[in-house]
């Protein structure tokens, strides 16, 4: 009952954000976003005949009755038709949404798994060999373009020039070992950059938390390196941890994945949000930003309960 009411509370809370975000979101594509006008009516357009186009796209209309109109559309759920396909747009978020997932969970989990066995690694043997050659990786990997990574592993990996083991472009799921040809690669590229960020960061938090006074007392008082290590450091820096783990969610499956899928032709959210840019599909562009703002909430309210799993100090008030 007392999460079911937190979460009640931060639901209401997260409105104000959600709110802003479309707000600011809906303000640029209106007046800075493409205008389909003039490649609806033609060449050599009367006034009368842009005049009803505007009307048709309700472009005529007032800027609070529009984004009233968006407001209404996110709470139902109904963004229309996309301008591009004529699809309509929940079906799309339908049908791309679980792509995304099934992209970049593997990646994701590898990617803060062995960010956080690194970090540990490395502030064990503090200003060691090892924690220099680990340090010294991470930041080879976060000098690595994303980009760049992907050609690489997509040479490596894919190419005739390569190994050939992999599929070069596309998607498929139908069975398991489809599915694994398919995400190999993307994963890999994705977890050779995020694992340099990740190392350095949850190193950072594990070494701040060895010099805490309560870490320093249970060494003295002769309690085993690993113990310590487990329940004086790690479960005392899981705060943080969680806090990066679940607020990169919504930018994994919106941007992280965008240059994945449109670089691999993978038929996902990201490869959707392109597509959109580049046409100026409103329609889908305002869905995409009103999801990525209420993942944003999910994502506070997920991190506050988490905390309260990992630390039972931590109170839902």
């Amino acid at each position: 009952m007392e999460v079911l009411l937190y979460s009640l509370r931060k639901v209401i809370a997260g409105i104000p954000l959600v709110l802003g975000v479309t707000l600011i979101s809906f303000l640029l594509i209106v007046y800075f976003g493409p205008d389909k006008t003039y490649e609806l009516v033609g060449k050599n357009p009367t006034a009368e005949q842009i005049a009803e186009v505007r009307s048709q796209l309700g472009y005529d209309q007032p800027f609070v009755t529009r984004y009233v109109r968006y407001l209404q559309e996110i709470v139902t759920l109904d963004f229309g038709n996309s301008e591009s396909t004529d699809e309509k747009v929940s079906s799309i978020l339908a049908r791309t949404i679980p792509v995304s997932l099934l992209l970049a969970m593997p990646g994701f989990i590898l990617g803060n798994g062995l960010g956080v066995a690194l970090a540990l690694v490395a502030a064990y043997f503090r200003g060691g060999f090892i924690d220099k050659l680990i340090m010294g990786s991470a930041a080879v990997g976060m000098s690595v373009s994303f980009l760049i990574a992907i050609i690489a592993f997509q040479i490596l990996l894919s190419s005739s020039d390569g190994l050939n083991l992999f599929p070069v472009r596309g998607w498929d799921t139908s069975t398991p070992l489809a599915y694994i040809q398919h995400v190999t690669v993307p994963t890999l590229a994705t977890v050779f950059v995020a694992l340099g960020y990740n190392t350095r960061f949850y190193r950072a938090v594990i070494v701040e938390e060895m010099t805490r006074d309560h870490v320093r007392t249970a060494r003295a008082f002769g309690v085993p390196p690993a113990r310590i290590f487990y329940r004086n450091i790690l479960k005392n820096s899981m705060v943080p941890i969680v806090t990066r783990v679940v607020f990169s969610i919504p930018l994994i499956i919106i941007s992280g994945s965008l240059l994945l899928e449109s670089y691999f032709g993978i038929p996902g959210i990201g490869k959707v949000t392109y597509d959109a840019i580049v046409t100026g599909d409103q329609p889908v562009l305002k869905a995409v930003v009103a999801l990525t703002a209420i993942l944003f909430v999910v994502a506070q309210l997920l991190t506050d309960i988490c905390y309260r799993l990992v630390d039972p100090r931590v109170s839902l008030r």
